[in-house]
């Protein structure tokens, strides 16, 4: 049966197009104006930059120390992005494997885990870091992102393990395969799908993240991305050429890694969601 053009279509057409642009409004805004001296930004925010100020992103780089806050936005994010695969790969396996009462709970445990609000647990959170030691240290931090990522990061795993025959495992332990051995070589090369999407969504939300590394890192050589650009807001003074300028150069890395591996979010996702 031949698909007609009707004006329904032509209706979601448009509305899908305005919603769209809506969507890209405020990346007009930061774009246009992070190329704006402060005083036409303040007097002419909505229009196109008079004068492109490419020195923005100069100043920016430099006061932002980029290199350094770029090193350790991306070692947290790399480091806890491995510790989240390895163990909620491993735990999630575990506990669709083992079909008791147990595993049912500690599961619901983890779920549960992903709708409790941090500024409930805040406080002590980081008491609890003070006294471990934890407190001014990446891989505290790392350790912190762990627990907290962990909710999700096994939920999306459990639903994808459920999916892969269990007859792949018999077989590989009648070969002499260990218990590791099957997993490592038979069951994670097969996760690949969503173990991709599990970083994408951990990467977006680590690399951008303000309050907990605000709360963990106070010394200003351990500054990640987002705490740097704050500091463009002071008591007084609001420096948004250099904010808006260094907010760009901050989303930049992150969406060059989104868009090389968005394809991989839906199969991921909804393979996990259907299994």
């Amino acid at each position: 049966m031949e698909n007609k053009y009707t004006g329904k279509t032509f209706i979601l057409e448009m509305v899908a197009i305005t919603i769209g642009l809506l969507f890209l409004i405020p990346f007009y805004y930061v774009i246009s104006n992070s190329f704006k001296s402060f005083a036409e930004i303040l007097t002419n925010t909505s229009a196109l930059p008079s004068v492109f100020e490419f020195q923005n992103y100069v100043n920016a780089f430099k006061q932002l120390h980029y290199l350094q806050a770029f090193t350790n936005s991306l070692l947290i994010t790399v480091a806890s992005n491995v510790v989240l695969v390895v163990f909620g790969s491993m735990a999630a396996y575990m506990l669709v494997r083992t079909k008791n009462k147990l595993s049912n709970i500690i599961f619901m445990i983890f779920i549960a885990t992903m709708v409790i609000p941090f500024q409930s647990i805040m406080i002590p959170l980081i008491k609890t870091a003070s006294s471990l030691g934890l407190l001014n240290s990446l891989w505290g931090l790392v350790m912190m992102y762990l627990g907290f990522g962990a909710g999700i990061t096994i939920f999306l795993y459990h639903g994808f393990i459920k999916g892969i025959p269990v007859e792949l495992e018999e077989a590989a332990i009648i070969d002499g395969c260990s218990a590791l051995g099957v997993f490592w070589r038979i069951v994670f090369p097969l996760l690949k799908p969503i173990t991709v999407t599990v970083m994408i969504l951990n990467s977006l939300w680590i690399w951008n993240d303000f309050l907990l590394p605000s709360l963990v890192l106070q010394d200003p050589d351990l500054r990640t991305i987002p705490l740097a650009t704050f500091f463009f807001f002071g008591q007084y003074t609001k420096q948004w050429d250099l904010a808006l300028a260094g907010l760009v150069l901050s989303i930049i890395p992150l969406l060059i890694f989104f868009f090389s591996m968005q394809k991989h979010i839906i199969k991921g996702i909804t393979s996990g969601s259907i299994k």
